[in-house]
């Protein structure tokens, strides 16, 4: 079983915590991981853009001149695509772009995910978290501490308010639940924070 060291938020090492390497010591599969990221980012996408079609156009009801005998080319109607004020054609319309992954795929890449932090030492696991209050520089001050990347996923087990509210103003610091836990999360930060009782559910939920 993989071990990773466990610290403080003042900074010194505590203990070590095993992990199961069914979770965290996988060989990362590259292509689920790709897959989960981009169904990730699809799905945060709307689709709610619309233009308006000739159709849809007000006005354009009349023909604006003669078919023939003008000199200018034939027209049916103002609002046609080529016309200022027109219609747009081939424009974007109201669509889903949600794209469904499978339970396996979405197992296989949530594991390569963990395994390919741990492997590349960038998983940093706290004993515990305590804050008397809601306050920014706390938790700055711990993440200087325990010398977290500037951009930083924080794990805790269930919603904490007093962490969240505190790191949710600093650029680069996210802060999740398990269950709120993505691939695309874990990928983007550059330092994993898990707080040992999240990494023991994690592997509750994924082993």
């Amino acid at each position: 079983m993989a071990q990773v060291q466990v610290f403080n938020q003042e900074g010194r090492k505590t203990s070590k915590l095993e992990l199961a390497d069914s979770v965290f010591g996988i060989t990362p599969n590259a292509n689920a991981m790709h897959l989960a990221v981009v169904s990730y980012l699809a799905n945060q996408r709307q689709g709610t853009q619309s233009t308006l079609t000739r159709s849809e156009v007000s006005g354009g009801g009349a023909k604006p001149w003669r078919q023939k005998g003008t000199g200018r080319a034939r027209q049916g109607s103002i609002r046609s695509p080529q016309w200022t004020h027109g219609g747009i054609a081939l424009g974007p319309k109201p669509r889903k772009y949600k794209v469904n992954l499978n339970k396996k795929v979405k197992r296989l890449a949530m594991k390569s995910a963990l395994s390919s932090k741990v492997a590349a030492d960038e998983m940093i696991v706290l004993n515990k978290v305590e804050l008397e209050e809601i306050k920014t520089k706390a938790v700055v001050e711990m993440l200087g501490k325990i010398k977290a990347a500037k951009k930083s996923l924080i794990v805790t087990a269930d919603v904490d308010e007093k962490i969240y509210k505190s790191a949710r103003n600093i650029e680069g610091v996210k802060v999740v639940t398990v269950s709120t836990l993505s691939v695309y999360d874990i990928l983007n930060c550059d330092s994993f924070i898990v707080l040992k009782d999240a990494a023991k559910k994690i592997e509750e939920v994924y082993a």
